[in-house]
């Protein structure tokens, strides 16, 4: 029934996971309008229950991915290539930064730029702890302190961790882009399987929402900045066409194809931000900031290991689950539409390289984005007056905090509408580099796609997200807060099985000793892919598979003990144990040139 309504449709995907993703996509619209209370009181128990009962989960797991990531680049298997053996990356350095730089990262940046360094300011996260007090100088340093803790390592280690185990298995083992690829040590032909199968749906509901999280919050900042600039109201009505008109937007982007939507729309926004950071540095108290950065980032480098495993277990404010469990379940929910986008431009890297550059690079930036919008406002507070702490505190004005905080620039509101624009495009290709992605790991190919496809997954997540954002019960912030920490928990379980995975191929693949040596894969098709390309006579079949299948043996390790085609001494001397007889002609001092007699066996003896 599903193939002859794929066929019907005219698609090519894999017919179980595309309509089994769309099903709960429509069901979870249909019931959320239908029966808004009941669900809403449901989805709030169940949140509540988490947060009070699973958020060291999300605590320690994530702690856990970093300090994972960072032992496994560390160790001997940080030499491995991301692809064959020998292979050179497909990028060069500094273009690969840059990439790296729009992976993601700028409706973060923008959202939470000044939100975040605000909120902790006016409302200290260790106050009823510590005794930290609002507004004062020991609040600003814990304020950046949670920041950075919340925006970079952290944060990009949710992003690492699919995104390496995408770059070795798409790369190196050469399986379709899908999150049931990550399993395929464990589950080896079965990825293709109900369990594959059911993981591929569960990935891409996870991403369509995370990243319908993610719109949501940029209709509300949109919706913000426009109640500042133009007066039009903050209301659901005008929430729901600021939704349309970013998905449609995204749409366009998407009939575009990479080269000219994506790839042009990124490049502009880049340095537009980079000219917005410059400019607040520049015509605010610049020596103020810079010193106030290299402070915070000192301060939190000391702070990290207590920072990493705080669960507020003893003040039990509830202030965790409010922001880093939120955070953590958000991020993750979307990672594997960032991490296939890495994994897509890492082809060539070590792992070491990878990993430290997928850490450090975007979490440098932000280091130095949060540094200048969060010191920026400390001083608006601390030495001009103040304001902010009222606006987006006392009056929970969140989405409004970045144009608030604007107000005390020269021309605010031309730069108003420039932010605007940022934020507007930034959601424009979260959205489309999401349908892209949805759609391959659908597909479980990338080479090519009907656009009906990928046009469906833009108006999925807008759909979506005025869903989560309008009629959802809560509404606003809070209903995306709820449902979204719901939907990160299966990422956090799947995450300690990608650990294992990734880890246990590396062992299967790699040799021990230098030059790392590892084994050639056979490209590997979705099942049903690769019988489309039977019946179609330009496609070569004959060096893709669709059970995962090596070229070759893995390397082993020679034993230097044995069957050496090299000269030894006598047998049973330290020289026919490792190979190292003396040349003809040298012996040492007083050794016996006659050779020694075979041992005879213990019975012969006896």
């Amino acid at each position: 029934m599903l193939n002859r309504l794929h066929d019907v449709l005219r698609l090519r995907t894999s017919p179980p996971i595309f309509f089994g993703s769309a099903g709960v996509i429509i069901a979870f619209v249909l019931v959320t309008i239908v029966f808004t209370d009941p669900l809403d009181a449901a989805v709030t128990v169940a949140s509540d229950w988490l947060y009070t009962n699973l958020g060291w989960f999300y605590i320690l797991g994530l702690t856990l991915f970093l300090v994972f990531l960072i032992c496994i680049a560390l160790g001997r298997f940080g030499r491995v290539r991301l692809g064959p053996d020998g292979v050179a990356p497909e990028h060069s350095g500094p273009a690969w930064f840059a990439m790296l730089f729009a992976a993601g990262i700028g409706s973060i940046l923008m959202f939470w730029g000044v939100a975040e360094p605000i909120s902790h300011f006016g409302d200290p996260p260790r106050g009823p702890s510590l005794g930290v007090e609002p507004e004062s100088i020991g609040a600003a340093a814990d304020a950046m302190n949670f920041t950075f803790y919340h925006f970079t390592l952290h944060t990009w280690a949710i992003f690492t961790l699919p995104a390496l185990c995408f770059a070795y298995f798409i790369h190196k083992r050469n399986l379709p882009p899908r999150v049931s690829s990550i399993f395929q040590p464990i589950l080896g032909e079965r990825i293709h399987g109900p369990i594959g199968r059911f993981i591929d749906i569960v990935s891409i509901v996870g991403t369509v929402f995370g990243v319908a999280v993610s719109l949501g919050l940029g209709a509300l900042q949109i919706n913000s900045g426009i109640n500042r600039v133009l007066g039009i109201p903050e209301s659901a009505v005008w929430q729901l066409v600021i939704i349309g008109v970013v998905g449609g937007v995204a749409m366009i982007s998407v009939a575009l194809g990479l080269d000219r939507g994506i790839k042009v729309l990124s490049n502009v926004n880049i340095w537009m931000a980079v000219a917005m950071l410059v400019f607040i540095l520049l015509t605010g108290s610049t020596l103020f900031v810079l010193r106030g950065t290299l402070e915070a980032l000192g301060s939190y480098l000391m702070n990290l290991p207590e920072l990493a495993l705080w669960n507020d277990a003893f003040a039990d404010s509830g202030w965790q689950a409010d922001w880093t469990v939120f955070y953590w379940a958000w991020t993750i929910s979307w990672s594997p539409f960032v991490g296939i986008f890495i994994s897509r431009i890492s082809k060539g890297r070590t792992i070491r390289e990878f990993v430290f550059g997928v850490l450090l690079v975007p979490a440098g930036f932000s280091v130095l984005w949060f540094g200048v919008f969060g010191l920026s406002a400390f001083d608006i507070e601390l030495n001009r007056g103040g304001g902010l702490v009222e606006s987006v505190v006392e009056q929970e004005d969140i989405p409004g905090a970045l144009f608030a905080f604007l107000e005390y620039y020269p021309a605010s509101t031309f730069v108003s509408v420039i932010a605007i624009v940022l934020v507007v495009v930034f959601f424009i290709t979260s959205v489309d580099s999401a349908a892209l992605v949805t759609d391959t790991m659908a597909n479980g190919h990338e080479d090519f796609n009907p656009l009906g496809q990928r046009i469906f997954w833009a108006v999925a997540i807008a759909v979506v997200t005025a869903t989560l954002l309008v009629f959802s019960g809560s509404g606003g912030l809070e209903a995306l807060e709820k449902i979204i920490v719901l939907v990160g928990l299966p990422f956090f379980v799947m995450g300690y099985f990608q650990m294992y995975a990734v880890y246990r191929a590396l062992r299967e693949d790699a040799g021990e000793l230098p030059p790392m040596r590892t084994r050639t894969w056979k490209k590997v098709l979705p099942p049903e892919e690769y019988e489309r390309r039977q019946d179609e006579d330009e496609h070569d079949t004959s060096e893709v598979v669709v059970e995962p299948e090596a070229v070759d043996e893995p390397p082993v390790l020679r034993d230097p003990y044995v069957d050496r085609e090299r000269v030894t001494g006598p047998p049973g001397t330290l020289s026919a144990r490792t190979g190292s007889a003396k040349r003809s002609g040298r012996r040492s001092k007083g050794s016996d040139p006659s050779p020694r007699p075979e041992p005879r066996d213990r019975e012969d003896t006896e």
